[in-house]
């Protein structure tokens, strides 16, 4: 049975915006994310960090030292002095608040990077009445499990990396076997083409993926004949740094639903 969530209400594949996109803005910032909507995308992609005084920012890496003007750990700085950092020198670190308030229509595919930013991001879904709209990732199974224990079977998730590898392992039994369907606490597995040298999108995998009633989301995919290649393979949605080239292949295929 396929799992329903108002996050794939859109027909599918999804496009998915990766932090907003980098062809005519920084990454994570206000203007990133209004390039993509402006391009038609409705689903965007983000990171979470909570700041030293319980603030939760939009930012992929743990301190500010690689994209911005300043340096620091998010989680020994204040609001105050993360607010006065600027990505690239020019745009601001936008707070996820900020992002659910300036895109009510959008739909949010959330990546909770660390323990510290669980029970606010919670907190943050609930209050904002985001719970429809978001999908929470993470690379840490426990960190994922809290935040179903918190949000409840309402909240759209994907896979752990531990739910992954089980994923994997029962992809190698259907090819040899044609088992592996079952229910599953996730709702989408968002892997990488390839980790560490091994294969993971392939079409056994994607098939046990199906067989559970969850979809696959390939990340991050910035070539257009890859994009054919993941979709000819029946992924249900691709995450990319070039949402204009993304646009392009689906609207090559007859397949852009904005």
């Amino acid at each position: 049975m396929v799992r329903q969530h108002e996050f794939y209400a859109q027909e599918h594949p999804l496009a998915i915006a990766h932090r907003g996109g980098t062809e005519d803005a920084p990454e994570n910032t206000l203007a990133a994310f209004t390039a993509a909507t402006l391009l038609g995308y409705r689903h965007l992609e983000t990171d979470v960090h909570l700041s030293a005084d319980g603030v939760l920012i939009a930012f992929h890496d743990d301190q500010l030292d690689r994209v911005t003007n300043a340096q620091g750990k998010i989680a020994e700085l204040s609001w105050a002095e993360i607010s006065e950092a600027r990505i690239e020198g020019t745009e601001p670190i936008p707070t996820l608040a900020e992002l659910l308030e300036a895109f009510p229509s959008a739909f949010f595919n959330i990546d909770a990077k660390s323990d510290a930013a669980v029970e606010t991001l919670a907190q943050t879904l609930q209050q904002h009445n985001a719970i429809s709209r978001v999908c929470v990732a993470a690379f840490s199974h426990r960190r994922l499990r809290r935040l179903r224990q918190l949000l409840g079977d309402q909240q759209c998730t994907a896979a752990s990396p531990k739910e992954v590898a089980q994923l994997m392992a029962a992809s190698r039994l259907r090819g040899a076997s044609g088992s592996g369907s079952g229910s599953a606490d996730y709702h989408c597995v968002q892997v990488p083409v390839k980790q560490n040298g091994i294969s993971l999108i392939t079409p056994a995998f994607v098939g046990s993926v199906h067989a559970r009633g969850c979809q696959v989301h390939a990340w991050t995919i910035n070539d257009p004949q890859e994009m054919h290649r993941l979709l000819d393979l029946g992924v249900d949605g691709i995450i990319t740094d070039y949402p204009s080239q993304l646009r392009a292949v689906l609207l090559e295929r007859n397949q852009w639903h904005s």
